[in-house]
C-alpha cells in the first residue's frame, strides 16, 4: 500500500484516477480549492473527500510516497513547494498512469477529435468478448462505472490528450504514455493558448510518432491530410495500418455498413463515427478478436455521454448533445445528423466555451462551421470569458465571424431558452435539435425546455 496524495484532485479524471487508487487498496488524499459535482459525491462515497477546501500545505508530511499533481494547480501552489521541499516524488498526472501500467500492454489513442468515441468503442468490444482489461477514458461510457480502472490486467486503453501534463511538466499528456499499439484518429488546431500556431501544434504529434519505440503499430486515420503528413514525416521506424469509413447506407435513421460478412446494422451514425469504429475495429483485431467477432460485438454500442449522446426522442422532437467544439467538430456533428435526420429541420445551439472558442483570434476559423443548420445559435457566458482572462467580445462580432445568414449571438441564458423554445413552438415539421458544447450552457435542462412545448 502507498500512500498517494493528489493536489487539485476534483478534476474530472484526476478524482477517477485517485478512486481507481483508492480501490487498489492505497492510501489517497487530496486537496483542491474547489470541487463539484460529479467528483465530491463520488470522493465523498468512497470516503476520500477532503474535509475542508483549499491547500494545506501542513498536510505534505515525508509519510507521502507520491504527489500527483493536476493541470488546475499554480507553480505557487503552497502544497506543491511544501511537497518539492521534502523531495516527495512528483508526478503529472499521465505520468503516475504510465508508473502503475508500465507492465502493461498500452493501447493509445491519440489525435484532435474521436479519441473517446474510439476508446470506448474499443472499451465496448472488449467486455463483448471477455477479455480483461483496464483502461482511462474521459467521458463516461455505457455500461461502465468509472473513467479510470486500475486492476491486474495485461491490457489498458487509454485515451491520449495533447494538451500539457502539469504546470511543472509542460509536455502533452500523450507523451507519456509509451504505447505498444497507437491510434492517430485526426489533426485539427486546437488549444491556442497552449500552441499558438498551427505549426507548434502539428509538431506535437510529430513528436509523439518521433518518440515511439521502433516496430510498434501505428493505426491512422488515412482520410486526414495532416495525419498523412505527420506519418509520412515522423512515422517510418512504426508499422503503419491505415483506416478510411466503410461503405455505408441509412434505413429509418439507423446506418447499416457494408462488411465483407453482410450488412451491419449500428446504433452510432455520422460517417466520423463510421470511420472511428474502423480504427476501434482495427485496433481490437490487433489484440487478438476476429473481425467478425468485433463487427457483432459494435452493433450494441451506443455511445459515450456528451457524444451525440441522445437525449430527448419523441415524435416531433430528437434531440442530441454533442462535445463538439472546434470548427471541424461542428461541421462533422452537423453532418451526421443531417445525414441521420433528412426529413428533419436541424436547429444548431452551439456554446463557445473553450479557451480557443472564446478567443477573438480564433473566431474567424468557425467561418461557415454550422452552414449545414437550418436555423443556428450561438451562445457565449461573458462571465466565462473573465474567467479566463480574455479580452470581451461582442454577440455581433460572434455574428460576424460566424458568416452564417441568419445565425443568431446570444449571451444570456434565459434568452436562450425562450429563442429555443419559440423557434420549436413555430415550427410544424419533426425537429433534430443538436446541442454543442463542452459546457453546459450555464446549467440549461434542455428536458425541461422541450416539455414547454405548445
Amino acid at each position: 500500500m502507498k500512500h498517494i496524495h493528489f493536489i487539485a484532485i476534483g478534476g474530472a479524471v484526476m478524482h477517477q484516477l485517485a478512486l481507481a487508487l483508492h480501490r487498489q487498496g492505497n492510501k489517497v488524499t487530496g486537496s483542491d480549492d474547489e470541487i463539484k459535482d460529479p467528483a465530491r459525491s463520488n470522493l465523498a462515497a468512497a470516503g476520500i473527500l477532503p474535509e475542508q477546501e483549499g491547500w494545506h500545505p501542513e498536510h505534505i508530511t515525508e509519510d507521502i510516497d507520491a504527489i500527483v499533481l493536476g493541470m488546475h494547480a499554480k507553480a505557487d501552489n503552497p502544497e506543491l513547494l511544501a511537497a518539492q521541499n521534502i523531495n516527495i516524488p512528483i508526478y503529472s498526472f499521465p505520468e503516475y498512469v504510465y508508473k502503475v501500467s508500465e507492465d502493461k500492454h498500452r493501447v493509445v489513442i491519440a489525435g484532435s477529435h474521436g479519441k473517446t468515441t474510439i476508446t470506448s468503442m474499443i472499451m465496448h468490444i472488449l467486455r463483448e468478448q471477455g477479455l480483461g482489461f483496464d483502461y482511462l477514458v474521459g467521458a463516461k461510457v455505457e455500461g461502465f462505472d468509472q473513467s479510470v480502472q486500475l486492476t491486474d490486467a495485461p491490457i489498458i486503453i487509454l485515451e491520449g490528450d495533447e494538451y500539457p501534463a502539469s504546470v511543472i511538466e509542460k509536455k502533452p499528456k500523450v507523451f507519456f504514455y509509451k504505447p505498444d499499439l497507437t491510434v492517430l484518429s485526426g489533426i485539427a488546431w486546437d488549444h491556442i493558448n497552449v500552441f499558438p500556431t498551427y505549426e507548434i501544434y502539428l509538431n506535437q504529434f510529430e513528436q509523439y510518432l518521433s518518440g515511439i519505440k521502433d516496430s510498434v503499430t501505428l493505426i491512422y486515420n488515412n482520410e486526414d491530410e495532416a495525419v498523412q503528413q505527420v506519418v509520412k514525416s515522423s512515422a517510418k521506424h512504426l508499422k503503419t495500418m491505415p483506416y478510411v469509413t466503410p461503405e455505408y447506407h441509412y434505413e429509418d435513421g439507423t446506418a447499416i455498413i457494408k462488411t465483407k460478412y453482410g450488412p451491419a446494422e449500428v446504433s452510432v451514425f455520422g460517417r466520423h463515427n463510421l470511420l472511428n469504429m474502423q480504427a476501434a475495429i482495427k485496433v481490437c483485431m490487433e489484440l487478438g478478436i476476429d473481425e467478425a467477432d468485433c463487427y457483432d460485438a459494435i452493433g450494441g454500442f451506443t455511445g459515450a455521454a456528451r457524444r451525440l449522446e441522445k437525449i430527448i426522442d419523441t415524435d416531433n422532437l430528437v434531440a442530441f448533445r454533442d462535445f463538439a467544439h472546434a470548427p471541424s467538430k461542428l461541421q462533422a456533428t452537423l453532418k451526421a445528423t443531417r445525414e441521420a435526420y433528412p426529413n428533419h429541420k436541424l436547429i444548431a445551439c452551439f456554446e463557445l466555451h473553450t479557451y480557443s472558442s472564446l478567443s477573438e483570434q480564433f473566431l474567424s476559423h468557425y467561418a461557415g462551421s454550422m452552414d449545414g443548420a437550418d436555423e443556428a445559435l450561438v451562445y457565449f457566458s461573458h462571465h466565462a470569458i473573465e474567467l479566463k482572462g480574455l479580452p470581451p467580445i461582442s454577440k455581433e462580432e460572434v455574428e460576424r465571424h460566424f458568416n452564417k445568414q441568419g445565425l443568431k449571438a446570444i449571451d444570456n441564458r434565459a434568452e436562450l431558452e425562450e429563442n429555443v423554445t419559440a423557434i420549436l413552438n413555430e415550427t410544424d415539421e419533426p425537429v433534430c435539435l443538436l446541442l454543442m458544447s463542452s459546457g453546459t450552457f450555464d446549467g440549461i435542462d434542455w428536458k425541461n425546455v422541450s416539455s414547454q412545448l405548445g
